[in-house]
């Protein structure tokens, strides 16, 4: 065959599909009897009662040297010591490294991972002849102390060298001789290991330096998974939650999930990923923090129904949580950027409880009756703000990553961060049932009108990761007449556009039945303007909004509401009672029973919540009040000046 003195080793495992084949696995040396078109007949020396034939392309040739005959052959390739050393020892290693991801001991199979790496790239760069001597002497250094590092760390057993790294052989070797160069080994790599942990230990003491030199802070998040029997398609909403205060803090993150368990957008399956910016020390002074994460269904109204064509379609419906304590990573205390973490899923009590009530109650439980649900992610802190954090972990974080920003400003306001955004949370409200046998189907739509009647477009961001929409739709709870949603949605409006628009909330009930469902109308309607009559932005907290009814088309009308008073304080104001009369009539629209909150924060470099700080920025349209303004001036607090001054 002209194949005698050459090795012949496995490159790719070959399952064998026929019985005239024979099975290979990379590495096997092979033994060739015969070849014809791109085949081989033979055998593995590993087996040599098994005869069959295999593809050449599997098969890799190499000088070797064969010693003996039949069962006694061996094969000794022709290569550098070394070489069959690295060879043998990444042999012996992959053993051991499978075992530690079956034992799941993360910490040493990353260890054995990137050992495993060194060895298989230096060991291409001898086989690739190209070093200079010097060079080449020195990566052997390299090698052999690598081998010796790992082995011993492994519990294996010490290999023997002389100075130039070569093995030892006992038979040519004196016993005292073995002895001392035994010696030098167990000290050299005892010094290795004192060097590692020193190490290890300015790398620690490093980081918690630099964390404590950074004024801000993010915690990235790479999603693997989700692992639930949804059924329909799906929002997965993530973001950060005080459990002491019973808020979140940041913004969502949000994706999209298939029916098919997948994402909706397939190209973005394996770059799930998210930062969640703006974190200071106040955070990291938090007793607790949250990574909560709700999932809402889209489609029917019950799942249990299967006629969907007679049903209605497209329903936000409230699925179930996932919760997990971040606080230990927050603080720095848990620094593992590949360990992937299962968060247990909690569904929702007949589809009907409240997801804040369910976020409360997971936080409370000792632990989840999860049945094997729930989510699969990465999470990792990392210091300085998004450009920062962009230009040190590009591996992490590219303009590709989700950023969710906090709700609120950072402790440290950098020049280019221009702001103009107002949060928007949908509270509560109370529904009274009308000429319906049950208590309604509430959905809340959200949207920003100026003052003309026109819609905004594309101002409302549902969460991270998703597209700007014109209207955000609430989750719908099953016949309750005080739903509460706490469900937050970012509203960027242009800055030329703020004093012109308003946020209009409108409510319809939803059927399960299609038919039905498309001749309900809006049945009332709250709005609250942006922008104060004192030129000042809509105040932080709590909105208590009156909810007027009238037709269906005159709600639609801007001007048919847009004058009246839109929350009980202003109505109170103007000399009426919110509460004097069941029903208070106010041109065309009438003041409802029912009542709604809504919850603002706004977070602008551009506006300004405060009337003397108003008067200052704009002390040219009254100059003669500027010394008054100034003297206000020093009242303001020092973040509110800076946010519109810096």
């Amino acid at each position: 065959v002209g194949l005698k003195n050459l090795t012949k080793r496995t490159l790719y495992n070959y399952d064998a599909r026929g019985p005239d084949e024979l099975s290979l696995q990379i590495g096997d040396t092979v033994h060739i009897l015969e070849t014809y078109e791109g085949w081989y007949r033979g055998y593995t020396l590993r087996k040599k009662s098994k005869k069959g034939i295999f593809p050449a392309s599997y098969i890799h040739l190499k000088e070797a040297i064969v010693e003996g005959k039949g069962q006694h052959e061996t094969v000794i390739p022709n290569e550098l010591p070394l070489i069959q050393e690295v060879t043998t020892t990444l042999r012996e290693w992959s053993i051991i490294w499978r075992q530690l991801y079956v034992q799941d001991n993360r910490e040493m199979f990353r260890s054995v991972r990137h050992m495993i790496y060194d060895l298989i790239e230096w060991r291409s760069q001898i086989l690739s002849g190209t070093l200079p001597q010097d060079e080449l002497k020195e990566l052997k250094k390299k090698v052999t102390a690598k081998i010796d590092y790992g082995n011993r760390i492994l519990d294996l057993d010490l290999v023997v060298r002389d100075e130039d790294g070569n093995i030892l052989d006992p038979e040519q070797t004196s016993t005292i001789s073995l002895f001392r160069a035994h010696e030098i080994a167990s000290k050299q790599v005892e010094e290795r290991l004192l060097e590692e942990k020193s190490q290890k230990q300015n790398i620690d003491i490093n980081r918690q330096a630099k964390f404590a030199a950074t004024p801000s802070f993010a915690l990235f998040v790479n999603l693997k998974n989700v692992v639930c029997k949804i059924g329909e398609d799906a929002e997965v909403l993530m973001s950060l939650y005080d459990p002491h205060e019973s808020k979140f803090i940041s913004e969502n993150y949000l994706v999209r999930w298939s029916s098919s368990g997948l994402p909706k957008d397939i190209d973005r399956l394996h770059n799930l990923r998210a930062v969640f910016t703006d974190l200071g020390s106040k955070d990291l002074k938090r007793e607790k923090i949250s990574f909560v994460c709700q999932i809402v269904r889209v489609g029917r109204m019950e799942l249990r129904d299967n006629n969907t064509r007679k049903l209605t379609s497209g329903l936000r419906r409230p699925f179930g949580v996932a919760v997990m304590d971040v606080t230990d990573i927050i603080n720095g205390k848990v620094d593992d950027e590949d360990k992937q973490h299962f968060i247990p899923f909690q569904p929702v009590a007949g589809e009907n409880d409240f997801l804040q009530t369910v976020i409360n109650k997971v936080i409370a439980a000792k632990e989840v009756n999860h049945k094997g649900q729930g989510l699969w992610v990465t999470l990792k802190l990392l210091p300085g703000d998004i450009h920062q954090i962009r230009k040190e972990f590009p591996h992490l974080v590219d303009r590709s990553t989700a950023v969710a920003r906090k709700m609120g400003f950072p402790e440290i306001i950098m020049p280019g961060d221009v702001r103009n955004d107002i949060y928007v949370t949908l509270v509560q409200g109370d529904f009274d049932k009308g000429s319906k046998t049950t208590a309604k189907n509430v959905e809340v739509t959200v949207s920003v009108y100026d003052e003309d009647g026109k819609r905004l477009e594309s101002v409302i961001f549902p969460g991270a990761g998703d597209e700007a929409i014109s209207e955000y739709k609430s989750v719908i709870y099953y016949q309750v007449k005080q739903p509460r949603w706490f469900e937050t949605v970012k509203v960027a409006i242009p800055i030329e556009d703020v004093n012109r628009s308003h946020l209009r909330f409108t409510f319809r009930h939803r059927s399960s039945q299609d038919s039905k469902d498309k001749s309900e109308k809006i049945f009332a309607l709250a709005f609250v303007k942006l922008m104060r009559y004192d030129g000042t932005t809509l105040r932080d907290g709590e909105h208590d909004l009156i909810v007027y009814k009238a037709e269906a088309k005159k709600l639609e009308d801007a001007s048919t509401y847009l004058s009246l008073p839109s929350t009980k304080i202003e109505l109170e104001e103007k000399g009426h009672s919110a509460t004097g009369k069941s029903m208070q009539n106010l041109g065309s629209c009438t003041i409802s029973k029912d009542s709604f909150q809504i919850s603002t924060l706004v977070c602008s470099t551009k506006l300004t919540q405060n009337v003397d700080l108003l008067g200052l920025l704009k002390w040219r349209s009254n100059t003669n009040l500027l010394q008054q303004n100034l003297k206000q001036l020093m009242k303001v607090d020092g973040g509110e000046v800076v946010k519109v001054t810096r």
